[in-house]
């Protein structure tokens, strides 16, 4: 016997919540904010909005079905089933914080404050779930394949995202490495960073280095089976090249960096809490992942 489809709702921790967590009650928070020129009950109502948002969302889950729900912070803690429907239910942000430990399960993203997050994946309203939810497991649901990256260590580690990776130095200091692209001769660097990013990504800090650029790399499209990689603030001298600071992806392609700095990260979509650690010597590789985010249309 089949189990049951699990809803998971995906949440962060409200700007007001964070407040009471760090001054104890509200009046504290509201003098807190009163000298800094703004308002604890505008924060407070974007608190009740979300908690209004959550409970209709879970009041939309079908009897039938399994229930959890996971903050942002535990997702790397969080086992997702392959029966799941993930509801993200917050800003845009959240949908790429959470595709990352996902395996091709269903995502309906609700946006909680519309006119303030630019709703490209949170697609949908709180009252739409009770539409969306117990058709998202057909297969005629209206799906978007979402292209994802992926890193991939010499020594295994692994990790996806939606948006971008960044491999380079915790902190964003100076990194050392050496960078093979799929064309051309391979060329030492000292830079703040490289960025590869999807079509989604695309909106973001990938498009803010491309626009300081002034690029003219065709950015990928979401859907799009390509990404676009560039070098933050590569630095010229005697050991180091300025020659390959940006291109594209297709597939089967992948961008290639031997580490030569004490120590490296890679993470993806802002979470730098959950990085791959690189010594000297050891490489990764970044290119297109088999997976990709199932969004519902």
């Amino acid at each position: 016997m089949s189990l049951a489809p699990r809803a998971v709702l995906v949440h962060r921790t409200t700007e007001y919540q964070e407040l009471l967590a760090r001054h104890g009650t509200h009046g504290q928070a509201a003098f807190f904010l009163a000298g800094r020129g703004r308002s604890v009950e505008e924060v407070h109502e974007r608190h009740e909005r979300t908690v209004r948002a959550l409970a209709e969302v879970a009041a939309a889950v079908p009897l039938r079905w399994r229930r959890a729900r996971v903050e942002r912070a535990d997702l790397d803690r969080f086992l997702f089933g392959p029966e799941d429907v993930v509801v993200v239910v917050g800003q845009d942000g959240l949908v790429a914080n959470a595709a990352k430990y996902l395996s091709g399960q269903p995502v309906v993203g609700i946006d909680v404050d519309p006119g303030r997050n630019p709703g490209v994946l949170v697609r949908h309203r709180p009252a739409d779930a009770r539409r969306l939810l117990p058709s998202a497991t057909g297969v005629r649901t209206a799906v978007d394949g979402l292209t994802m990256a992926e890193a991939v260590t010499d020594d295994g580690q692994r990790l996806l995202a939606l948006n971008e990776v960044y491999v380079g130095a915790p902190g964003h200091q100076t990194a050392r490495y050496t960078l093979q692209a799929p064309a051309g001769p391979a060329e030492r660097q000292a830079s703040s960073g490289v960025i590869v990013g999807t079509g989604t990504g695309a909106t973001g800090w990938l498009r803010s280095l491309w626009h300081q650029r002034s690029s003219t790399v065709p950015l990928p499209a979401p859907t799009a089976p390509g990404l676009a990689w560039s070098v933050r603030e590569a630095w010229p001298s005697p050991a180091s090249g300025t020659g390959r600071v940006e291109g594209l992806l297709g597939a089967g392609d992948t961008l290639r960096l031997v580490v030569e700095s004490d120590r490296l990260v890679a993470f993806g979509d802002g979470m730098e809490a959950d990085a791959l650690e690189l010594t000297w010597g050891q490489s990764v590789r970044v290119g297109i992942a088999e997976a990709a985010l199932r969004l519902v249309g």
